[in-house]
């Protein structure tokens, strides 16, 4: 095979591909290599066209030892970083006619991605464990010497160890919630729900937990019914959610509102939609945290979170469930001024029609 040969191969090719000879010159570049490189790379020396010590490495190891030889390109846009694996694999000269290597990059920033996403879940997991764990050893340690004859002592302490312990069963219960959405995340549910009917049962269910709160439940529906395809379980957690958080961290305004009603036009649907606001009174949000609240275990008040039972995953499993619904999760939130956090999905008639993210 000559070099026009093998240029024509590598051409139809999807992966940005390199040749380099022996002289260090670039004598192929496809068009996907020109694209990634931004410039003209055929006949100049690959050391002026790559310029990434890693990567200059990689091709100059396999030039000189004549073996297989990996490293990483990186890539800047404007916004984000991508990683391409590259790979130099010597070429024999008795079948291409040319003494050099062929280049390949591949695009795995998805797999760094990935890898840093387990990485993270991982290191938070670890923490929001470590804290009621160290808290219950510490007690138990407690109990077991100097306070093992103290009544009051062992009373308060045995307190705080059922709130730690109630703490990380809340968390392993919505890890298993979140990790469950995720899996289905892609099947549409199929069964009718009357979602109007569910939100005054789950306010029925959470009256006791606002009298606690020191707040009240308004609901003000426009229709009387209101029917999606769902699955009620999942639908019940994220009204619950919702209505929960306002009730943890905008009780202070006195009242939550869940408003309810039949929006003939919403932008991405193709049909009418229900759309459902939670309003508090609260103290409300710096819009700066706004586009983050629904990342796993992100916290705009981490301290006061955990004094009031959060997990940090309420959020994350409310947009979860509305992706898998195909519908729209808002936030809008102003500092001294509560919070509206909105659902809207498709009504049934036009639920299989509708574009979903």
């Amino acid at each position: 095979m000559d070099l026009n040969q093998l240029n024509s191969v590598l051409a139809g090719l999807p992966h940005p591909l390199l040749v380099v000879d022996s002289e260090n010159r670039i004598r192929i570049a496809n068009d996907a290599a020109r694209e990634l490189l931004g410039s003209e790379p055929a006949e100049r020396n690959y050391v002026a066209v790559i310029r990434q010590p890693g990567a200059l490495d990689c091709i100059e190891n396999a030039l000189r030892h004549r073996r297989r030889s990996e490293g990483r390109f990186m890539r800047a846009g404007a916004s984000t970083e991508t990683t391409y694996r590259m790979v130099a694999i010597p070429l024999d000269r008795a079948r291409s006619g040319l003494s050099g290597v062929i280049v390949s990059f591949e695009d795995i920033s998805h797999v760094e991605e990935a890898e840093q996403m387990r990485r993270d879940f991982v290191a938070n997991v670890s923490h929001e464990l470590r804290s009621p764990l160290t808290a219950l050893a510490g007690f138990i340690e407690t109990l077991r010497g100097a306070a093992r004859n103290d009544e009051a002592a062992r009373d308060r302490f045995l307190t705080i160890m059922e709130r730690e312990a109630n703490r990380m069963n809340r968390l392993v219960s919505d890890l298993l919630s979140l990790t469950k959405v995720e899996v289905n995340e892609r099947v549409r549910p199929r069964d009718l729900v009357d979602v109007i009917a569910l939100i005054r049962s789950t306010i029925a269910a959470l009256r006791p937990l606002a009298e606690s709160a020191g707040a009240e439940i308004d609901l003000l529906a426009e229709c009387d019914t209101a029917t999606v395809a769902g699955d009620p379980d999942q639908l019940t957690q994220v009204i619950s959610n919702l209505i929960e958080n306002g009730l943890k961290y905008g009780a202070s305004g006195g009242v939550v509102r869940v408003e309810a009603r039949i929006v003939q036009h919403f932008a991405g649907f193709r049909g009418p939609a229900l759309r459902i606001d939670v309003i508090d009174r609260g103290e409300g949000i710096d819009p700066v945290h706004i586009p983050r609240l629904t990342e796993r275990f992100y916290r705009v008040d981490s301290h006061r979170s955990r004094e009031k039972g959060g997990t940090g995953l309420g959020l994350a499993i409310v947009k979860h469930i509305i992706n898998r619904h195909r519908g729209r999760f808002q936030i809008q939130s102003e500092r001294g001024h509560g919070s509206t956090f909105s659902v809207i999905l498709p009504i049934a008639e036009t639920a299989d029609r509708n574009a979903g993210p």
